[in-house]
């Protein structure tokens, strides 16, 4: 069956970096866009970043542009989040998300999700 597993949360200090990994199996991973996505306690789900089947195009939340960088290993089946400059409002509970197609134009249409990972930015 399907399976999106997220791992890397933790605890960071503000302006501190993380990386998230989600590992995909059950589906044909090279052919799917895919995103992550988060939701902080008391807000809606919102989406943070984007990437094409082939990582030709990558979008992110205006939010995290420029601190936050979306990738893809197609042959080991894996999307990574990298996170700098991490503020306490990043805080939340990020979600892996595959897509029902290949591209993305704004929004992530999504078929299946991950269980998600904490990450806490707090001195």
């Amino acid at each position: 069956q399907v399976q999106l597993v997220e791992s890397g949360g933790g605890l960071v200090q503000p302006g501190g970096s993380l990386g998230l990994t989600c590992t995909v199996s059950g589906l044909t991973f090279n052919s799917i866009a895919m995103g992550w996505f988060r939701q902080a306690p008391g807000k809606e789900r919102e989406q943070v970043a984007t990437i094409d089947w082939s990582s030709s195009v990558k979008d992110y939340a205006d939010s995290v542009r420029g601190r936050f960088t979306i990738s893809r290993d197609n042959a080991k089946s894996t999307v990574d989040l990298q996170m700098t400059s991490l503020k306490p409002e990043d805080t939340a509970v990020y979600f892996c998300a595959a897509a029902q197609t290949s591209y993305v134009t704004s929004r992530l249409r999504v078929g299946f999700w991950g269980q998600g990972t904490q990450v806490t930015v707090s001195s």
